[in-house]
């Protein structure tokens, strides 16, 4: 399915959720949604005969500093296409609903970006720091982040 064609698909169902098509630039293109409706179009890609996203390969966290963005590249094994989907998060308490009821690889992913940048996923089945020591203070991958000078005694 083409990317306009998959646009045009989750706008007639989700409507103004759907906010835009990122395909100049990006490969695999990327649809925008609102983050509140993040879970609901994903179950959509996976269930939806047309579509059939049954593979989430990536789902990553992005700090643009004045907001945050997280990116889930997804493919169709049985269509043997791709599409990217990508909510955008205010810097201040970013949360979006979790997807992985959707696809369950997306918990490990999820614990990595809530970790790495402190984006929290709401509903996960286990949101928890998954690289860090669960005392380690802040979040290491956002801008902001200023690194300690040593952690238990040991100079970093």
């Amino acid at each position: 399915m083409e990317p306009q064609a998959l646009f045009d698909a989750v706008k007639a169902k989700f409507g103004e959720a759907a906010l835009e098509l990122q395909a100049t630039g990006f490969r695999p293109p990327f649809v925008v949604v609102a983050p509140a409706s993040i879970a609901d179009v994903a179950i959509f890609l996976r269930d939806d005969p047309a579509m059939r996203f049954d593979s989430l390969m990536c789902l990553s966290g992005v700090d643009a500093k004045e907001r945050f963005a997280v990116a889930y590249h997804l493919h169709s094994l049985a269509h043997m296409h791709q599409i990217g989907l990508k909510a955008f998060l205010h810097r201040e308490n970013p949360s979006l609903p979790s997807v992985d009821a959707v696809w369950p690889a997306a918990n490990f992913m999820e614990r990595e970006t809530f970790d790495l940048y402190g984006i929290v996923f709401t509903g996960s089945k286990d949101l928890r720091r998954i690289l860090l020591p669960d005392d380690w203070e802040g979040h290491p991958l956002r801008k902001d982040y200023k690194y300690p000078e040593s952690y238990h005694g040991v100079k970093l």
